[in-house]
């Protein structure tokens, strides 16, 4: 789902900007629209810019994502390994996440950003929240560190009920007054939620009007989606089981075989939208359905700073009575937004979109301008010019790949190797006995005395590899061979033979060396081949429709034009976001009762100041909720917890044996000190114990060595071995021993218990101890010494583990 909707974006973008093929720096978001010719809006800054990537890095990028189901852990490796993810379902979209990220020195961290508790047609409600219980799902309760948005925290969403009544209410009155409604949306998240719903009220009244959907991949993404029902909940589910009740088994079963083939996967029965068409460009909407027809169109992307919703607003807008249906706000500076903010200043107060309550369309009346982007073809001189450059490129091209692979053809041929020298002296040597009367060297260089031949002054090098291809090349003098049939003067024949290149092994000291270059091609060509069937004909595909699509686009050039809108046309917006607003949000943080949180607001649009301090007042306000709450600003980094340091090591074994352990739960801990060692035998370092014999023997040979003076009654102070208490006093738990062994304990106050003898002589306040907690790791023994004093204490120290030093 993501790389389709991600593929479509970036090539709407292209397809209108020049921004390069190294996923140069884009501004989509850099509008110039202006709500009166007067007042034109401010540019965006620089931070808010886009990288738009390549197809090749957006395929890229997707092939190494690894996908994982809800509730399915994966353990992290390389820098991140120790850490423990696993998804679990938002509730906003489909694949939308909560990640639970458990750290063995940081603790838990639930990441919950964008979560919906409310149960919808296509999908299900956060698992967040238990509705049949009605608290938070166990295994996402009590995070050391929560991490959520602060967007909608003073937001009131109207009902549910409600917004479907106002969006089909409007669909239903604009097509019946033969008007028309454009509908900007994302192209593979919310529209499910909208398509389905349009499906259900077009089936349910039997409307005869167009839904046009205006979307490279939307056949696309509808077929991803029809196979992966298990993670679509909401009414489509019932459906897809006919728990609808609308039909009997043997009707559904005549309506499923009247289905296309590719419709008999499992939740074709509830997605195949009868009534939906599909146009892949704004001209093909125009060439079936002209103006005047009224029509439901969905057109991508909801933001309208580019693609086919933005190049149909500008005549869209500018027929009366058209109907421009906002479903969600867009990023600030976009045009989305703009007529957002538009139509919510012309609502009353309590009509605004953050009160509850379902605002009314308003009639525009204003003239914005818009810049326009468009790739237009090439012409005249222009064209001409271009394809001379095409030329001109294409045989620098051919002639740098011939050049390459010649230079690898001769590298792999190499003979004169550095590492060969000797054999090539030997060689050399015996050419030279040979060829001992010839009057010629073996270089093939002209002797100095012979003035005759002056142009013998390249080397048989040079020689060898230009004449390479003849047929027959002789080195040397032909007539000075020896005997054919005999040895003459104990020399070994020798005979003329075709040219022939010796390819020689290059040899370090460690043997012969490797060529990296032809392992990583083999490596290449071996991933390749192990690539699964789905895979190799969908990159197939790709490069087919992308050899096509180069093919039939003609040259042509980016250019940008203003223009100006007079809008006519009516505005509504019906909030179909999916997300919890406040009420929700600061009802569902309590309940999972974080021991520390973190508001985000990292980026500039998602949260504004106001929401954030609305949250951090809601949950402060709250005595049982933390007060450790952060709420970062753009930019701004920091730390919460603790930073650990942490190895592993090995322990010797005089050390091991040396130590004193205390059982602590399932534990045993000690206390231990030594030395930490790296023996070239061992990858782990081994701690072993250190020697303070003669430590204390060069301590003793000082004091020995220097002059000391006696004093009649004084002794040097002994500092005492300091100890360590690991664990967690409970008094329910001391209680509970104390009882057991006779001694009467009640709690009294918070974080106080009154320990005493219940019977006997025993029985007054002498005798009664207090145990209290202080604080955090520090409990506090009053009472007076007698046997329930040290009683209570010998309980305190066995609900511990004790480390003496």
């Amino acid at each position: 789902m993501a790389r389709i909707a991600t593929m479509e974006e970036i090539e709407m973008i292209r397809d209108e900007q020049d921004v390069g093929d190294e996923g140069e720096k884009g501004r989509n978001g850099d509008e110039h629209e202006q709500r009166t010719p007067e007042a034109q809006e401010s540019s965006p800054s620089s931070s808010t810019n886009r990288f738009i990537a390549t197809s090749r890095e957006v395929q890229d990028a997707f092939d190494s994502v690894n996908t994982l189901r809800y509730s399915q852990p994966a353990h992290l490796q390389g820098k991140c390994q120790g850490l423990t993810i696993t998804p679990f379902n938002a509730g906003h979209t489909i694949g939308g996440t909560i990640w639970k990220i458990r750290s063995p020195s940081s603790g838990t961290i639930l990441y919950a950003v964008n979560i919906n508790h409310m149960k919808e047609r296509h999908l299900d409600g956060t698992v967040l929240l238990r509705t049949s219980v009605g608290g938070v799902f166990e295994p996402l309760a009590r995070p050391d560190l929560l991490i959520t948005d602060a967007e909608r925290a003073s937001v009131i969403s109207s009902r549910r009920k409600d917004r479907d009544a106002a969006f089909i209410d409007t669909v239903t009155t604009t097509l019946s007054s033969r008007s028309s409604l454009l509908l900007p949306c994302d192209s593979s998240t919310r529209i499910l939620e909208l398509l389905v719903l349009l499906d259900q009220h077009w089936n349910y009244s039997r409307l005869r009007y167009p839904i046009c959907f205006l979307s490279r991949s939307a056949t696309e993404m509808l077929t991803f989606v029809r196979s992966m029902m298990e993670w679509l909940g909401g009414t489509i589910s019932k459906e897809d089981v006919g728990e609808d009740g609308t039909s009997s088994r043997p009707e559904r079963k005549r309506r499923r075989g009247d289905d296309e083939a590719d419709e008999e996967a499992l939740g074709a029965f509830a997605l195949r939208f009868k009534h939906l068409e599909f146009f892949p460009t704004p001209q093909a909407l125009i060439q079936k359905y002209s103006s005047k027809d009224p029509k439901l169109i969905l057109a991508v992307p909801a933001s309208l700073s580019h693609g086919p919703s933005r190049q149909l607003f500008c005549d869209f807008a500018a027929i009366p009575d058209n109907v421009i249906l906002l479903t969600e706000r867009c990023e600030e500076g976009t045009l989305g937004r703009i007529l957002f903010d538009m139509w919510n200043e012309r609502q009353r107060t309590e009509t605004k979109w953050d009160n509850g309550k379902i605002g009314s369309n308003v009639m525009m009346d204003a003239t914005i301008k818009l810049k326009m982007n468009a790739k237009v073809p090439l012409q005249g001189a222009e064209l001409e010019a271009h394809l001379q450059k095409e030329r001109a490129a294409r045989e620098k091209e051919q002639a740098a790949q011939a050049a390459l692979a010649r230079n690898q053809r001769m590298l792999e041929a190499d003979e004169d190797d550095s590492d060969s020298d000797t054999d090539d002296d030997e060689d050399e040597e015996e050419v030279r006995q040979a060829l001992g009367g010839d009057d010629m060297d073996i270089d093939g260089q002209h002797r100095k005395g012979d003035k005759d031949r002056a142009d013998w002054n390249m080397d048989d090098e040079g020689i060898t590899k230009q004449l390479l291809s003849y047929d027959i090349y002789l080195k040397g003098n032909v007539s000075k061979a020896t005997s054919f049939f005999k040895t003459v003067d104990g020399q070994a024949p020798r005979f003329r033979m075709f040219p022939y290149v010796e390819k020689k092994r290059r040899v370090d000291d460690y043997g012969e060396t490797i060529d990296v270059g032809m392992w990583l091609r083999k490596s290449k060509i071996l991933e390749e081949e192990a690539e699964s069937d789905d895979i190799k004909d969908y990159r197939r595909r790709q490069a087919e429709e992308e050899l096509k699509r180069q093919a039939l686009e003609s040259p042509s050039k980016f250019v940008s034009s203003e223009v100006e809108v007079q809008m006519a046309c009516r505005l509504l917006f019906v909030d179909m976001e999916g997300l919890s607003d406040g009420r929700a949000i600061k009802t569902i943080i309590p309940q999972i009762g974080p021991r520390k949180m973190a508001c985000r607001l990292l980026i500039v649009v998602h949260a504004s100041e106001g929401s954030t301090n609305a949250l951090i007042e809601s949950c402060a306000n709250i005595r049982a909720m933390t007060k450790e709450i952060y709420a970062p600003t753009l930019g701004e980094s920091i730390q919460i917890g603790q930073q650990i340091s942490n190895f592993s090591i090995s322990i010797s074994d005089e050390l091991l044996q040396s130590l004193k352990m205390s059982r602590f739960e399932d534990n045993e801990v000690g206390f231990v000190t030594g030395r930490v060692v790296a023996h070239a035998s061992s990858i782990v370092p081994i701690l072993e114990p250190v020697s303070v014999l003669s430590g204390r023997k060069s301590a003793d040979e000082a004091e020995q060595a220097q002059p000391r003076l006696l004093v009649l009654g004084s002794r040097p102070a002994a500092t005492l071995p300091s100890s360590t208490m690991i664990g967690e006093l409970k008094l329910t738990a001391l209680k509970s021993r104390l009882t057991a062994i006779g001694i009467h304990a009640e709690l009294a106050g918070e974080g106080v218990l009154i320990c005493g003898a219940t019977t006997g002589p025993d029985s007054t306040l002498e005798n009664t101890v207090a145990v209290r907690k202080t604080g955090v790791g520090r409990v506090e023994l009053e009472g007076n010494v007698s046997d329930v004093y040290y009683a209570v204490r010998k309980e305190i120290y066995n609900l511990h583990a004790l480390v003496a030093a």
